[in-house]
């Protein structure tokens, strides 16, 4: 089994992760998890743990770390707006052929303030993509 484990392990957390080098070559046999530093994904700033002076190779595993989650992190977002447009169609076919009149009194104002919001963010965003692409050709 220790074969299999990676180097360095990253704690996830907000926005950023501990970093642990992977120990299995102790006496023991034992697996032990080493903090070496602590990593902020929003400012891209990597603290090293204590006293500790972290190597090239430590720094290099680091950043492809940050890289991979920032990729990770933006495939989610897009995940689960795609997931909301099937809520949003859910929705719909709820409130018109399940849903009785109580029900939609409870949920009517807040989804149609949401919905009038997303709409006029997500048209002011068109607008200015589109002005865009006209200034640029």
């Amino acid at each position: 089994m220790s074969d299999d484990l990676p180097e360095y392990y990253f704690r996830v957390r907000d926005n950023g992760a501990f970093v642990f080098l992977v120990d299995t070559a102790n006496r023991q046999a034992r697996i032990e998890l080493e903090q070496i530093a602590v990593v902020n994904i929003k400012n891209g700033q990597i603290k090293p743990h204590g006293d500790r002076a972290l190597s090239e190779t430590d720094l290099e595993r680091i950043r492809d770390w940050m890289a991979d989650r920032v990729e990770t992190l933006a495939r989610r977002d897009i995940e689960d707006i795609y997931r909301a447009v099937d809520y949003l169609n859910t929705t719909t076919h709820w409130a018109q052929s399940k849903a009785d009149e109580d029900q939609l009194e409870q949920v009517t104002d807040a989804l149609l303030l949401a919905m009038h919001d997303l709409r006029g963010v997500l048209v002011r965003k068109k607008a200015e993509r589109l002005l865009k692409e006209r200034a640029q050709n």
